[in-house]
């Protein structure tokens, strides 16, 4: 079965070219969207100092600026798919995305993780230029968790549930994909989102009727990225709710990691789903998205 890592990062958790490419073939994994995260370097968690190599690098345009996904791209031009997203404020942004995809190839419009609000007349502005370009938008969306956590590490990225589905209907033409504890903490439908990022899967089981359902029977436009423990963490919840949810939705549901270990597979493969649902899941639905060349 062929399996595509729809989100994951250059020198991410201290994994650099060599590193990714022997993991990726540990878990069996043909192609990786290698993702950009391109955002002013006080809006970014102060972590990624020590576990991203852009900060290291001492780059100025995000803790992974654009450059290294494209070196990775360049060195094994047949295991990655570039993805790459400017910061919507800066007034380049779409002449960026442009010269990016046709230039260098960029197929993917991401990761857009920056601390504005999603609906902005820039963000719009740079959607709609994802769209034209047939460029799949990867957005991560966080809460502020300062007061709640007491955190000064903790960021908000993007705005609410609310704002994505603002998002949704200004742009119908640009396919979204959903990522992040602000997106996944929507998965049920309770005030769990109100305190916390993640769940605790042994106790805050599925209400039935969270946004994150509504919005994809609403929007055809949405699709998941079920990547980091956001994601894996909200599909381990209630795995008869998951079941369902990735038969009904079958289509819009995209395997990614964000991470290295192999915790995502493992759940999808213990959902006992058919394997054509398995195959759209792994691969297919991200080849929909982008097509092979």
């Amino acid at each position: 079965m062929r399996i595509i890592d729809a989100h994951n990062h250059p020198d991410w958790l201290g994994h650099d070219f060599t590193r990714m490419l022997e993991n990726m073939d540990k878990n069996n994994i043909e192609r990786c969207w290698l993702l950009s995260h391109i955002c002013p370097r006080n809006e970014h968690n102060v972590i990624y100092n020590e576990v991203m190599g852009g900060a290291v690098l001492g780059m100025s345009d995000g803790p992974v600026p654009f450059t290294r996904c494209l070196s990775y791209k360049e060195r094994a031009p047949e295991r990655f798919i570039l993805g790459y997203s400017p910061d919507p404020r800066d007034r380049e942004a779409c002449r960026m995305l442009i010269a990016a995809n046709k230039i260098y190839g960029a197929k993917i419009c991401g990761e857009v993780k920056i601390r504005t609000m999603y609906d902005s007349p820039d963000c719009i502005r740079l959607f709609h230029t994802a769209g034209e370009l047939g460029m799949p938008v990867v957005m991560h969306f966080d809460y502020d968790r300062q007061t709640t956590y007491k955190d000064p590490w903790t960021e908000w990225y993007g705005g609410s549930i609310h704002t994505l589905e603002r998002v949704l209907q200004e742009c119908p033409d640009t396919i979204f994909l959903g990522h992040a504890p602000g997106f996944w903490i929507h998965i049920s439908n309770d005030e769990l989102w109100k305190t916390n990022s993640y769940p605790n899967i042994e106790k805050d089981k599925i209400v039935p009727g969270g946004e994150v359902v509504r919005l994809l029977r609403k929007y055809p436009n949405l699709y998941c990225d079920i990547s980091a423990g956001s994601g894996r963490m909200a599909l381990s919840r209630d795995k008869k709710f998951t079941k369902e949810l990735l038969t009904e939705f079958q289509d819009r549901f995209l395997y990614a990691r964000d991470c290295f270990d192999n915790s995502h597979q493992e759940l999808l493969n213990s959902l006992d789903l058919p394997e054509e649902i398995l195959k759209k899941l792994y691969a297919e639905n991200a080849l929909h998205l982008v097509p092979e060349n």
